[in-house]
């Protein structure tokens, strides 16, 4: 290894875990029937990955070249975003980092390109071969071992696209599999936009949360499995046959590049719009909290005196922050930053992990965090569909290529929601143990 372990770090890590497995314990449907090997297999999986990417030259390396490759998207989708919109791209030091200019247009190419690969059925064949692996050393379904892979790649709607003839006759445990694997992890067009986000115009720096933001996506595909069988055990039969979907995106690669683009402006737009709205409801409920109640209280004066001026007074990152503080040092977090990481948390959860995002790229540009760990970890946990609006789109998505499915979908939709945020937590603390 590259670098020696912390011991206390390890320590705290495996404090985190025990609090995570207990949590799971408390919300099982099931805790005679939990499969623990099963539990053991898939923590044992992402320690590997997380010793291999921070502490394996040979593995970083790996990760760091697939890696570039993201990096290399970025300059890609700028030159075309650079034709449209001029200067407001090429120009980032006359005017400044406009979200809409450098990371929407991300968003929108990394979809053809993704839809692009589906149709050559290059996704599918890399998918093919996760799943295999966590089959194999999971003992998992074919059809959850292939959700679970597709979702590292795809998004939460797309992914189940390749294991569509599966979805009719699926167990409810499977359901749940598919469910939080889907809100555990996130597309590689949103992954590629966050890069651009929280790495700005530094090569360097968009390197490096490439390789975390790799790393937290494929990491959670064994983390969701153990979470999702944690909370609902198998408990009835499930095939064990796994075969990819021959559909395909479009008649030709010209209709498929098209589809993609349309989803891509879909889903750029849509969270575009998203943070507008949610960005002025929060600005709308901290005047309420803090210009209104806190100055009458007077309460704005003594939470800035109590955390040391990390919040300026009564807001809904202050409340979310202070709420979620103790979980956060639970995982690993260190005490002086636990509620800024408490309030990322709180954000993705409740809004998106864009909104989180959004506030840690700002929290980190003011250099709020006392602790570099803290950034990563940060990072990992919030690397993640898992939100209360991911439960309609999920039941929407999955439950339109099955709508025999759609009850039981919505009866999992907490569960699921649960699993996810779970899952992201898992791989926080392991990457936090080592880091």
């Amino acid at each position: 290894m590259a670098e020696g372990l912390n011991l206390i770090s390890v320590l705290r890590g495996i404090g985190g875990l025990a609090v995570l497995i207990l949590i799971a314990y408390v919300f099982s449907a099931n805790r005679k029937r939990i499969n623990w090997p099963l539990v053991l297999k898939g923590l044992l999986i992402q320690i590997i990955f997380a010793i291999g990417i921070i502490k394996v030259p040979f593995v970083a390396t790996i990760f760091e070249t697939v890696s570039k490759f993201f990096v290399q998207i970025l300059q890609f989708s700028s030159n075309g975003a650079q034709f449209v919109f001029g200067d407001l791209v090429g120009k980032v030091d006359s005017f400044g980092f406009i979200f809409a200019f450098q990371v929407l247009p991300t968003i929108v190419f990394f979809s053809a390109l993704t839809s692009l690969l589906f149709y050559f059925g290059i996704i599918q064949k890399v998918v093919y071969v996760f799943a295999i692996i966590m089959k194999k050393a999971m003992n998992l379904s074919g059809a959850e071992s292939l959700a679970a892979s597709a979702n590292i790649f795809l998004g939460q709607t797309e992914s189940p696209l390749l294991i569509k003839p599966y979805i009719k006759n699926m167990t409810k445990s499977e359901i749940l599999t598919l469910m939080t694997a889907g809100m555990a992890t996130i597309a590689g067009g949103v992954l590629a936009a966050y890069v651009g986000f929280l790495g700005g115009n530094d090569p360097a720096l968009q390197l490096i949360f490439a390789k975390h933001l790799l790393a937290a996506s494929v990491m959670a595909a064994p983390a969701a499995v153990v979470t999702s069988k944690i909370l609902l055990p198998e408990t009835e039969e499930y095939d064990k046959s796994m075969e990819v979907s021959k559909d395909k995106l479009g008649s030709n690669f010209l209709e498929a590049i098209s589809i993609g683009t349309v989803d891509g402006i879909k889903l750029a737009v849509n969270v575009g719009a998203m943070l507008i709205v949610f960005i002025a409801f929060i600005a709308m409920a901290n005047y309420l909290l803090k210009n209104m109640i806190g100055d009458w209280t007077g309460l704005n004066a003594s939470i800035q005196s109590f955390t040391n001026g990390q919040f300026d007074g009564l807001s809904l990152q202050f409340i979310l922050g202070y709420t979620l503080k103790p979980l956060a040092f639970l995982l690993g977090v260190s005490w002086t930053d636990s509620a800024l990481v408490g309030q990322l948390l709180g954000e993705k959860t409740i809004l998106n992990e864009f909104v989180a995002y959004t506030s840690l790229g700002n929290l980190k540009s003011v250099m709020a965090f006392a602790d570099a760990k803290s950034v990563i970890m940060a990072t990992y946990i919030l690397c993640g569909f898992a939100n209360f609006a991911s439960i309609g789109i999920q039941i929407g998505g999955i439950g339109a290529l099955e709508p025999e499915k759609r009850t039981t979908l919505s009866q999992l939709g907490g569960r699921a929601l649960l699993a996810g945020t779970m899952a992201s937590l898992f791989t926080a603390t392991i990457v936090g143990m080592f880091f």
